[in-house]
């Protein structure tokens, strides 16, 4: 498979899943996301949870939509966010806190590891990794 079709794929399918998450903050997964939200945020849970579903529903929306001179640009600020979110994604295995099935240390610890993966996914999925560039 060309590799540029093999991105185009990459970029459409963490677009799709950004939007499904993002409507998940604001509908059906509202208190799963609540248990990432660490206690040291300054807005309440909920409100966190509402507004981080609004930028990824935007995000997603924009790696769909991103034309060639904005891919770059897009996967950066999507692994930006990635990067971003990760602080929840700790809190929830620090504090012990049970969603989205995750309720044992090991399975909390494991979704840790998930995260650089979905940063590489962003960034190699709209060529910003170097060793892919032609």
């Amino acid at each position: 498979m060309d590799r540029s079709l093999k991105q185009k794929i990459g970029r459409l399918g963490l677009g799709a899943f950004l939007v499904v998450a993002g409507i998940g903050h604001l509908t059906f997964a509202r208190k799963e996301f609540q248990a990432q939200v660490p206690d040291w945020v300054p807005i309440s849970k909920d409100d966190t949870v509402v507004y981080s579903g609004f930028a990824e529903i935007a995000l997603g929306s924009a790696l769909i939509l991103a034309n060639g001179k904005h891919k770059a640009k897009v996967g950066k600020i999507a692994a930006a966010f990635f990067a971003a979110v990760f602080p929840g994604n700790i809190a929830q295995y620090k504090d012990r806190r049970d969603g989205f099935g995750l309720d044992s240390d090991g399975k909390r610890l494991a979704r840790l590891f998930f995260q650089p993966i979905l940063m590489a996914w962003a960034l190699k999925s709209t060529g910003n990794c170097s060793s892919d560039e032609s």
